[in-house]
């Protein structure tokens, strides 16, 4: 084997793994965009049900590019920062993504095919949130960054705060007794409690990508 050959399996690949978390986080927005689409859809639930569809395949998308990351991770020796903060960085965008295509499913299946204010505004805020996302790894390969990241590091605090208050407000006037069945009360619950916890993941997102700027600033 070539020295220049060993050479360059034992540099960092940088540009390897900055392809492919882009990719990552694009899919991430792309999958945002389209929930967005279902939380506004007021036609039938077959309407809705073929943009879940859509979608499940973007997750499965989401799914086959985590793997290459982590066949990335365990094929080479040096990465451009800390292995483990890769890996997790690749691992919430996926949770956040499942979480989306989690709460599309639920409203398939229990029939939901209203579209209330609430759940648009849900759609709304994660939608900036994987934008943030996106903007904060794209910057996260150059340290020079470091303030642009923890401005979007700030909003997507501020946009979970928004998301907490939404929720509870809305969890409120579900039990209030607004015109819904004891059922219909349960299904939403479910819906917004989805809704929630995707908008945390994506604050835990900014946790990961806030340790990676401290070891390395």
């Amino acid at each position: 084997m070539r020295l220049d050959t060993i050479l360059r399996w034992f540099m960092p690949r940088e540009e390897r793994f900055h392809e492919l978390l882009a990719a990552d986080t694009q899919n991430l927005l792309r999958a945002a965009r389209l929930f967005v689409e279902i939380a506004g859809t007021t036609g039938t639930l077959e309407d809705r049900n073929v943009r879940v569809l859509q979608l499940k395949a973007i997750e499965h998308e989401g799914d086959q590019i985590t793997r290459q990351i982590f066949e990335a991770l365990n094929s080479t020796f040096i990465t451009p920062f800390d292995r483990e903060d890769i890996r997790w960085i690749a691992t919430d965008i996926d949770d956040v993504l499942d979480a989306l295509e989690g709460v599309a499913q639920h409203l398939i299946l229990f029939e939901l095919n209203e579209a209330p204010e609430a759940l648009r505004q849900f759609a709304a805020i994660l939608l900036e949130m994987t934008e943030q996302i996106g903007r904060s790894t794209d910057l996260v390969w150059d340290m020079a960054n470091a303030k642009q990241i923890q401005d979007s590091v700030v909003r997507i605090s501020e946009l979970e705060n928004r998301a907490d208050s939404l929720y509870g407000t809305m969890i409120a006037s579900l039990f209030k007794g607004d015109g819904h069945s004891p059922t219909e009360i349960m299904k939403w619950k479910v819906v917004y409690d989805g809704l929630e916890d995707a908008c945390d993941l994506c604050k835990d997102f900014t946790h990961v990508l806030g340790n990676v700027v401290l070891k390395n600033a």
